[in-house]
């Protein structure tokens, strides 16, 4: 999102931090950790509720065991994890897959689908030698392919355990794309690379296109392009035959769940907008992961909401999807927790705190997930009419 570009220049000198940390400690693969467990089944009563994890940068081993656990107690049947390149290959063909695999593994054994997202660009990778330092969201076309053959490893070495791959994460936002002008087409040609290698490696394997980024950005804008007019683009672009799903994010701001979209306005909505252009383009089809979305409760940020009515707007967010959009295979909320609080309205996304307080808007959302039926909690409205 656009507004919360701040937040997201935080959060990414985070990942760096954490980064340097592990690389100075890491711990070498072994024998021996965190005990597996029993092998787990998600008891849900609507498998469409997914969590975004947010593990990547998770160094503890029993902390990742726990949030996986918390997110099946919940009753979400799917995750959305992010899996960096830079993490994973720190040099060119030299692959260091530790932490993804215990992320995959302890995932497994809750009996939990993954959804995977790959981005974050390796310095190897990036240009060198230039005046003007790139970001980790640089990724340049000469290393496109590079890019490719790391999705195709990465189908390959988890092709019996990961359900989908996001490829790259809201391309259609400046910051996402390096700090560059957005281009659609460059992302249709990214996406087309990766397709082809990873159908190679596993063709059963769904490649996921988008996470676009709610904005009202417009053509020649620094900042991004709405995403609208961006899979437009995508589409006049050729990408119809480079992927299987959708990926969209779409955030209720102040909005309740069920107002209407307009092109105009950031609302939850908005995502039937994107639906259209799929069904204008031929692909009504091709199923979309909402893999973010989601309110906030801060008491000090303009766009959040008290925290009664994020429980309420979430639960009627599924009771709408259940109901009225058939086309979608998962809603993922951002986010279940992240390793370490932001002290700043990000935190009031997630559903537990870093030291894994449970949230309100937890047990509202268990309660929903598992079937266990609307009570008189002052956070779950009566029933609409009709």
């Amino acid at each position: 999102m656009i507004i919360a570009a701040q937040y997201r220049r935080r959060l990414l000198i985070l990942i760096v931090l954490v980064a340097l940390g592990s690389a100075l400690a890491r711990p070498r693969p072994t024998s021996e950790g965190v005990p597996l467990g029993e092998q787990q089944t998600v008891e849900s009563a609507h498998p469409l509720v997914c969590v975004h994890t947010l593990l990547e940068n998770e160094v503890q081993e029993a902390k990742i065991k726990r949030s996986l656990q918390l997110t099946r107690e919940l009753g979400a049947t799917t995750i959305v994890q992010f899996f960096p390149w830079a993490y994973s290959e720190p040099e060119r063909g030299r692959y260091e897959w530790f932490h993804a695999d215990r992320i995959v593994r302890h995932a497994r054994r809750q009996g939990l689908r993954i959804i995977a997202r790959l981005g974050l660009v390796p310095a190897w990778a990036r240009p060198s030698g230039s005046e003007t330092p790139t970001t980790l969201n640089y990724l340049p076309k000469e290393s496109f392919e590079d890019f490719a053959r790391y999705a195709a490893a990465f189908a390959q070495r988890y092709r019996d355990a990961i359900h989908a791959i996001i490829i790259w994460n809201e391309p259609n936002l400046s910051f996402e794309w390096g700090y560059r002008p957005v281009d659609p087409a460059a992302y249709v040609r990214l996406l087309r690379a990766s397709h082809d290698q990873i159908k190679a490696e596993n063709p059963d394997l769904q490649v996921v296109a988008g996470a676009l980024a709610p904005t009202l950005e417009k053509p020649g804008s620094a900042a991004g392009l709405n995403e609208i007019d961006y899979l437009s683009a995508m589409y006049l672009a050729g990408a119809g035959p480079t992927f299987d799903a959708l990926a969209i994010h779409t955030y209720g701001f102040r909005d309740p769940p069920a107002a209407e979209p307009a092109p105009a306005r950031l609302n939850f909505r908005r995502a039937e907008l994107l639906r259209e252009v799929m069904i204008a383009h031929g692909d009504a089809e091709k199923p979309v992961y909402v893999t973010e979305f989601g309110w906030n409760d801060h008491p000090r940020w303009t766009h959040a909401v008290r925290p009664s009515q994020r429980s309420a707007y979430t639960i009627e967010a599924f009771e709408y999807v259940e109901a009225n959009w058939d086309w979608v295979s998962n809603l993922c909320i951002w986010a279940l927790r992240y390793p370490a609080d932001l002290l700043s309205y990000p935190d009031n996304f997630t559903l537990i705190s870093a030291d894994f307080t449970k949230k309100p808007i937890y047990f509202a959302l268990q309660e929903y997930a598992r079937g266990w039926g609307r009570s008189e909690h002052p956070w779950l409205p009566p029933p609409r009419a009709g």
